[in-house]
């Protein structure tokens, strides 16, 4: 049975419950209540699904930060970073634990940060045994006596079926995530999407661990070679952090958050989020077998006259997502944490087709591409993108950023001087030709330049210089065809690979705008060289 706090109330938290408390129920157990309620099936794998209903991806347009003393002058205020008024925080608050009042509730208590240096305590109420559950395998366990005498530092109430009204709470629209700094208390209501849950405290500890710890946080996946060399993987949703870092002849140290701190890196999380469209057990092995008992997939449509899942099916969205513990990789890590990175990549979907699928960058490259953190949105990852969308995303992971991007730019290269590290770039986007026209890099063939590049095979290789982007490219890997690495080689006209090229470089240097007056001249040397005539 769950456990509970003598300790603890809800009315600490302005929520004053008239029904059931469920204290932290196991992860069973919290499945039980979501079929006794409706709310989900059992999968031929063992997993449960749900449906997140409205919302089946982030709505980054109603996230919004509260505006203080605390925030005022720190947070970089923009499209992302949306400032919300403290007294209508308070009022929404208010109404939200007031609607939680009236349900039958789930409270989990949990951890981030797997270097117990940075622990952050976390403590979720919600009115759906699904958003326990997913907070359950998304952060840090703990032990029955934690739970006991468990103190949160921060507080997430989860209200999906909660309807703001706009015009009164100040909203862009009935649905909300709003980050509270001062009070250290998040507030999600009008969706189901339990991405919201994670990415609130991955926007909280982008704040926290900068600014009051001097440890970078990256949107990164990491893991730990037999020798005890550790890469990690930047990248948005859909580039492949998942997917690569789960290598089963490297241990997985986690897939998507992770702090860089004096000790090495560390991750954020308990478990994965990963996307499940056009899953495969041949292409994803370790993640397709990570789906079973305990894990929570979200939107997927099952086969006709079974439950069995169909990966491929994308009648609900193409952001078809699965949750479940990290100890469901046979490979990953106990402990979570690895020490500096001896690699770093680098990863982007490229829409035009024109960048090369793996490349080698120098310093100034390295802090360039960093804050230029190009990709394509991938279909589904996000409300209203229905294709893939070219982006610029600081630092690969903008969305979730409440500091300027060039603090953590500054950070990275710091530490990439001290350690060493090498810097990769990869496109795991399209190869021969643009959206519509190229296909996509093949898996195997990312896999093994990914390879190459750990085990060092790249170091005596030949490079050649990208006229145009600059970059550095190696003219041979074995196992992958040599017309490959060169992007214009995949090209059947080159006029029109030049010109698409040429667009995308100047869409880097206009991009780049923004950031060049904090930007040193090794680093704005880095940029793509534009010609005259474009």
């Amino acid at each position: 049975m769950g456990i509970k706090n003598q300790n603890a109330n809800l009315s600490d938290y302005g929520v004053h419950p008239n029904q059931t408390v469920n204290w932290n129920l196991s992860p069973e157990e919290l499945v039980e209540k979501a079929l006794d309620m409706n709310e989900g099936t059992i999968a031929s794998n063992g997993a449960i699904t749900i449906n997140t209903g409205e919302f089946r991806g982030r709505s980054p347009q109603d996230r919004f930060v509260v505006k203080d003393d605390i925030t005022a002058n720190t947070v970089d205020w923009n499209d992302i970073n949306m400032p919300f008024e403290s007294d209508a925080f308070d009022k929404l608050y208010d109404k939200v634990a007031g609607h939680l009042s009236n349900k039958t509730l789930f409270v989990h208590d949990g951890y981030a940060c797997a270097d117990e240096t940075y622990k952050l305590n976390i403590r979720v109420v919600a009115e759906k045994p699904w958003s326990a559950n997913f907070a359950n395998n998304m952060f840090l366990r703990l032990t029955d006596e934690q739970k006991a005498t468990f103190d949160p530092e921060w507080v997430i109430l989860c209200a999906p079926t909660f309807m703001a009204n706009a015009a009164e709470d100040k909203t862009r629209q009935h649905n909300f995530a709003i980050i509270n700094f001062t009070r250290k208390r998040i507030i999600i209501g009008g969706t189901g999407y339990t991405g919201e849950i994670k990415k609130g405290i991955f926007s909280v500890l982008n704040y926290i661990l900068p600014m009051q710890n001097d440890v970078l946080s990256m949107h990164c996946s990491a893991n730990l070679g037999k020798g005890g060399d550790t890469a990690i993987f930047f990248g948005l949703s859909g580039t492949g952090k998942t997917t690569l870092s789960a290598d089963a002849e490297r241990g997985l140290i986690g897939d998507d958050e992770h702090g860089w701190s004096d000790n090495g890196v560390f991750n954020f999380e308990g478990g994965s989020y990963a996307k499940t469209i056009n899953l495969s057990q041949e292409n994803e092995p370790e993640i397709f077998a990570a789906i079973k008992k305990g894990a929570i997939l979200e939107n997927i449509v099952f086969k006709e006259g079974t439950n069995e899942p169909d990966y491929d099916d994308t009648h609900f969205t193409q952001n078809t997502r699965v949750s479940y513990p990290i100890d469901h990789i046979a490979n990953a890590l106990p402990k979570s944490v690895g020490g500096h990175p001896k690699n770093v990549f680098f990863l982007t979907y490229d829409a035009f087709g024109v960048l090369p699928p793996i490349s080698r960058l120098d310093a100034g490259q390295a802090m360039y591409h960093f804050i230029s953190g190009y990709t394509s949105k991938v279909a589904g990852t996000e409300a209203g993108i229905t294709e893939p969308k070219t982006v610029f995303s600081a630092c690969f992971g903008a969305p979730f950023l409440p500091l300027h991007p060039t603090q953590y730019a500054d950070m990275l290269g710091d530490k990439l001087r001290e350690h060493g590290s090498k810097v990769w770039l990869i496109n795991t986007g399209l190869s021969g030709g643009p959206y519509g026209i190229g296909d996509r890099v093949k898996l195997k063939y990312t896999r093994r330049m990914v390879s190459a590049a750990l085990n060092g095979e790249l170091n005596d290789v030949e490079f050649v210089k990208d006229s145009i982007f600059g970059l550095s490219i190696p003219t041979s890997i074995e196992g992958v065809p040599d017309n490959i690495l060169q992007p214009a080689d995949t090209w059947s006209d080159q006029g029109a690979y030049k010109a698409k090229a040429q667009q995308l470089a100047q869409a880097f240097v206009k991009n780049f705008e923004k950031f060049a007056d904090r930007a040193s001249e090794e680093i704005m040397a880095a940029a793509p060289k534009v010609s005259i005539e474009a």
